[in-house]
């Protein structure tokens, strides 16, 4: 599942970057705002039922029968409440004719995407990892298929936006006839006592999912509404390039989840992991980091319609989004091993502060700055929250701080910046690949130089593949 997913995840950038391309950053500006708006509302919609059926699914046989009569259309019924819910909010933040349709269409396909989410856990909870892994990004495919018929004939937003919502309802049919064929027709029956034992042990997991479905994207909504939709497009022209790479942080840290959850007690061996999981992590986005502040205009190539002035403005964005990225490099492994090891209510409350400290100061710099501000933000409240990771670990796990491998991994991006910056000086007139190509060896002789991979750890490996 995996390795499909990461399939899939250049092929629907290079088609979103095309599709902005084709739409203009103001009109994609607008529907990024409103799916991001969207996805605020849809976080609240699952109310943590998903995590809450996988459990329940895998640990009991009789949940599927005793329970998912009740527990499907209640997930249902919130869908359409927190569609409902969705437009209001769009009111009364501005949205409206045109806009507040779009909204309404947006909103469906992506509930529509979370109910599928929700029916592909039982799925998962019984193993069927396969199938799970083709319907996983059976949607992403479709739509790219969708929109590569409509180039022909024009891209427009109001297309755009209905193949997404076509897309989402055949998933979300598809899935539906999956399970009726492996266990059965599902006939509902609704209980009041059950609906209420379901909502009562899945809140925690939505406060979690809450949470984090704002952090991540309550800066699109205010970039579009307190400035404009163009900048809201050069935002999510460098945010997706973000998001992508992110995938490899977000693919590692539940493996290493699962393993210092094995061990919540033993302080040396979770000091151990911490110690390859910090290496394994940052290591690669190190090299990734120092490639988009040096060579970050590369990565917009597909933009041809846009003036020199918005393609300056998205590089601005990029190279400061990826500070960002630097710094999740260095700590998103201290938020790992807090939340497995029961710290995770002191890791929502640090982002509880993140997000209101990035609120307050869009409120103050957006309306002047845009997407710049947007971007400064959004570092300066992931400096915050990494510090406070570290601060907990200190004193909540006894595992100690490995400031040591920090201070060689800071080392050898020092070196790389310091060597690429040379070359830059050296031979401006370089291709960017056989620039980027050249700094990768010379990286690989720092991380070897610093010690933070020895030639025996290598050798081992090597025996081992």
């Amino acid at each position: 599942m995996v390795l499909l997913n990461l399939a899939v995840k250049p092929g629907w950038v290079v088609l979103e970057n095309l599709v902005q391309d084709r739409l203009g950053h103001a009109a994609f500006g607008l529907v990024t705002a409103l799916s991001a708006l969207a996805v605020i509302v849809a976080a609240l919609s699952d109310l943590g039922l998903t995590p809450y059926a996988v459990k329940r699914v895998a640990a009991e046989a009789t949940f599927l029968a005793d329970m998912f009569p009740t527990v499907l259309p209640l997930r249902g019924a919130l869908g359409a409440a927190a569609l409902a819910a969705l437009l209001a909010l769009g009111w009364a933040v501005g949205y409206r004719g045109p806009a507040l349709g779009l909204l309404a269409a947006v909103g469906a396909a992506l509930l529509l995407t979370q109910y599928g989410l929700f029916l592909r856990g039982t799925l998962q909870a019984h193993q069927r990892f396969n199938t799970d892994a083709v319907v996983s990004v059976l949607e992403k495919l479709l739509l790219l298929l969708l929109v590569l018929a409509l180039l022909p004939i024009g891209l427009t937003l109001s297309n755009y936006v209905a193949a997404r919502l076509a897309a989402a309802a055949f998933v979300v049919a598809l899935l539906y006839g999956l399970l009726t064929r492996f266990y059965g027709r599902i006939r509902y029956r609704w209980q009041w006592p059950a609906a209420g034992r379901a909502l009562r042990a899945s809140l925690p997991f939505a406060l979690m999912a809450l949470l984090y479905g704002v952090n991540e994207r309550i800066d699109m909504v205010m970039l579009e509404r307190l400035h404009s939709p163009a900048e809201a497009g050069y935002y999510a022209g460098a945010y997706r390039w973000v998001d992508a790479v992110m995938m490899y942080a977000w693919t590692v840290l539940p493996l290493f989840f699962a393993r210092f959850a094995a061990v919540p007690t033993d302080a040396g061996a979770q000091r151990e992991l911490l110690w390859f999981g910090q290496r394994v992590l940052t290591l690669p986005l190190l090299f990734v980091v120092a490639f988009v502040l040096f060579r970050g205009e590369v990565l917009f190539w597909q933009f041809g319609h846009s003036t020199p002035a918005e393609l300056a403005r998205m590089t601005v964005c990029l190279k400061i989004l990826f500070l960002n990225v630097l710094i999740h490099a260095f700590f998103a492994i201290y938020s790992t091993l807090l939340t497995s090891t029961a710290h995770e209510k002191a890791v929502s409350w640090a982002v509880a502060v993140s997000i209101a400290l990035n609120v307050g100061l869009n409120l103050i710099l957006l309306p002047r700055y845009g997407a710049v501000a947007a971007a400064c933000n959004t570092l300066l409240c992931a400096v915050l929250v990494s510090g406070t990771y570290l601060v907990l670990v200190a004193r909540r796990t006894g595992v100690a701080l490995p400031w040591g491998l920090l201070a060689r991994l800071l080392l050898a991006f020092g070196l790389l910046c310091g060597a690429w910056y040379g070359l830059r000086v050296a031979a401006p007139g370089l291709p960017w690949w056989l620039e980027a190509g050249g700094m990768g060896l010379v990286f690989g002789g720092f991380v070897l130089l610093t010690g933070l991979v020895r030639v025996g750890e290598l050798r081992a490996g090597l025996k081992r593949g």
